[in-house]
């Protein structure tokens, strides 16, 4: 597994889910729309997306060459803002699942989007 980690972008993921608490919806979108900056400097995050599913459902579903870019995802800069503002922002514990990607296909486009 180590050669194929080492020969493709994309070989881990993460999806997290997480819901808002009442009245705090804006702020975690607002949360997941800032974290962009932090996570365009992570050189082993190969896509990042942050996702909103319905009125208080978000997601972070991201992309990496192996365990190591992983690793040092959980323990950046967002990884540690969402820690320190869970009690704040959300309702439970944000549900963290490791996934290994099967298929994927890149782009070289990235960024904010708007409405």
């Amino acid at each position: 597994m180590a050669n194929a980690e080492s020969r493709s972008p994309v070989n881990k993921a993460l999806f997290v889910r997480l819901r808002a608490k009442p009245g705090k919806e804006a702020d975690v979108e607002a949360f997941l729309r800032d974290g962009l900056a932090a996570v365009m400097e992570e050189p082993d995050t190969t896509t990042w997306y942050a996702l909103r599913f319905g009125h208080d459902d978000f997601a972070i579903f991201d992309t990496f060459p192996g365990d190591a870019g992983r690793l040092a995802h959980l323990a950046g800069k967002v990884g540690r803002a969402l820690v320190a503002k869970t009690p704040e922002l959300l309702d439970g514990l944000p549900k963290i699942e490791d996934a290994q990607v099967l298929a994927y296909k890149l782009t070289d486009q990235s960024g904010e989007v708007r409405d």
